[in-house]
């Protein structure tokens, strides 16, 4: 691997070489070794400002991860805090802002993001997206309570079924950050999303 020019602190220049190797190469498969080198440091010098590997990574996507996931509880948060006639009037409009932001919000760090989505195998970030699903699956389960309190009971959907729709929606949205998709072209493909998804949750819920 070539050596870094250092425009910046050492710190930024340890961070530009890490995203560099781990967008290359995944968590599991980065070299340290390449990484250190690449900014003309020690190893030991290194470890002044990080402990290992991982603690490194964490440093680089550790707070977008903190921001996504934050940012789809409050979502589901200030719905479940609605009154429940007003719920069904307004899922679709705090959903698909809830995803809009997300979006821009990643292609404003869309490096540390696609490390998060695609490079995190063997970090604690792996199950990203798992962790969104069961956030999504408990809401999805609430909002059927709901609907039952308002005398418009939704048929029992099958776990094993939900879950597929669940996973397979947030796959959809992701791969338009993984895929660096325009963002014009994002903005609408998030919203074609939103709307095939929430009509397709009305029909199942038979709303």
């Amino acid at each position: 691997m070539c050596k870094i020019n250092g425009n910046g602190t050492t710190l930024e220049n340890i961070h530009r070489a890490a995203k560099t190797e781990f967008l290359e190469k995944g968590y599991k498969d980065a070299s340290l070794r390449n990484i250190v080198k690449s900014v003309g440091m020690t190893t030991g010098a290194f470890y002044g400002y990080y402990k290992s590997k991982e603690e490194l990574f964490e440093a680089i996507v550790g707070e977008h991860y903190e921001y996504i996931l934050n940012r789809f509880i409050k979502a589901q948060q200030e719905f479940t805090e609605l009154p429940a006639a007003k719920q069904p009037e307004v899922m679709s409009d705090i959903s698909g802002l809830c995803m809009d932001d997300i979006l821009h919000y990643a292609y404003e760090h869309l490096e540390e993001c696609k490390l998060l989505l695609c490079c995190s195998e063997g970090t604690k970030f792996a199950e990203f997206i798992d962790e969104m699903v069961e956030l999504e699956t408990d809401g999805t389960h609430a909002y059927q309570d709901v609907l039952r309190q308002l005398g418009r009971p939704s048929p029992q959907i099958d776990p094993t079924l939900e879950h597929i729709l669940i996973t397979g929606m947030f796959h959809a949205f992701f791969e338009l950050i993984i895929h660096e998709m325009p963002i014009e072209n994002a903005e609408n493909y998030v919203k074609e999303l939103h709307a095939f998804y929430t009509a397709g949750w009305m029909k199942i819920m038979g709303q």
